[in-house]
């Protein structure tokens, strides 16, 4: 699975105009399973989500985990993070999870968050949404529980 995460002051997913996620200070989480992702898989990135640390602790160092701070969650299902771009000017999807997988999968994700952090709020999976966010820092992070390379990684 892959999971792009930005330290957020603020973030909201919107669907047909209506605000249907929002959190304050915490980790707005970008979400992708690709082919072959498991249960084990989501259970690996939602304990490195939890525990990576990227706030600030007193002394302006990135010592503090999303659960430390007491901060939020917004996860927002992304399958296009598992695109190959490798070629062509069109990316191919192939690598990301079926849909029925790939909601299975996130679905089994949030309900395993809502269970370790107090505020956990989503987007809808399949639905044509629009996130807003003030990203904190700028900090932004790629999460991969996969074997296949990650984008920076290509040569």
């Amino acid at each position: 699975m892959i999971a792009l995460l930005q330290r957020v002051t603020h973030a909201s997913v919107t669907v047909d105009g209506e605000i249907i996620g929002q959190i304050g200070k915490g980790l707005l989480v970008l979400l992708c399973a690709e082919r072959g992702d498991t249960e084990k898989e989501a259970d690996q990135l939602l304990e490195k989500l939890l525990n990576y640390r990227v706030f600030s602790d007193e002394n302006g160092k990135m010592n503090l985990s999303v659960k430390a701070t007491g901060g939020g969650m917004l996860i927002v299902p992304q399958f296009t993070l598992a695109a190959d771009t490798r070629s062509g000017t069109r990316p191919s999807f192939s690598p990301a999870a079926p849909p029925d997988i790939g909601k299975k999968l996130f679905d089994y994700f949030v309900e395993q968050a809502r269970g370790k952090l107090e505020v956990i709020e989503t987007g809808q999976f399949g639905a044509d949404m629009q996130v807003a966010l003030t990203n904190d820092g700028p900090v932004t992070f790629w999460l991969d529980t996969s074997s296949r390379k990650t984008p920076a990684s290509h040569p």
